[in-house]
């Protein structure tokens, strides 16, 4: 008899606790999302791949949910989340490019729907970049993390962090002053 009186008492105790934890999540997908797909897409360069990583991030998530302890943090959380399905995405797949040019493989793999001639530019400028310089540099611009944040998620010395946004932000420049570059703005 205790055990039936039990299993109703807490019955509506998980059903609401399922129901606080699915408002938490719906609310966390509202909020995150747009940028977690940008961020996914700047790591891939391919809009169906984004999809896929973002959506393993937010089924992740969902799963740790609990785990997420400071509501401020969350975007941190999620990105860390979808770096790390980044990552087990090379793992799983082991791409061979030997014979292909990589110049070759760039201009294929980039998208080349972008109308604007200067974000394209640019998305390729950062491209080229260091991945130890442009992760950095993209989770300040697009994540709007800062250097602490970043070094926090990253796994660095914050003073790296601000070397590396340092040294990724001058290639930048000097890839914008480079001759064939003004030649190019200039007719």
């Amino acid at each position: 008899m205790f055990d039936s009186l039990r299993k109703k008492k807490s019955e509506p105790a998980v059903l609401s606790e399922m129901l606080t934890k699915q408002r938490r999540y719906d609310s966390l997908v509202r909020a995150l999302h747009t940028d977690i797909f940008r961020y996914a897409f700047w790591l891939c360069g391919d809009k169906h791949v984004a999809e896929d990583i973002t959506q393993e991030t937010f089924l992740r998530a969902w799963r740790s949910l609990d785990s997420l302890n400071d509501e401020k943090a969350a975007k941190a959380w999620l990105i860390t989340i979808l770096r790390r399905e980044n990552a087990r995405r090379f793992e799983r797949k082991q791409f061979d490019y030997s014979d292909v040019e990589q110049d070759l493989l760039e201009d294929v793999l980039s998208t080349s729907h972008e109308e604007d001639t200067e974000q394209y530019w640019l998305r390729r400028q950062i491209g080229k970049l260091d991945i130890e310089y442009r992760e950095p540099l993209l989770l300040q611009l697009i994540g709007g993390f800062s250097g602490e944040e970043i070094a926090t998620m990253l796994e660095l010395n914050r003073n790296t962090v601000m070397t590396r946004l340092f040294r990724a932000r001058n290639q930048l420049k000097d890839a914008l002053e480079a001759p064939e570059v003004r030649g190019q703005s200039n007719g």
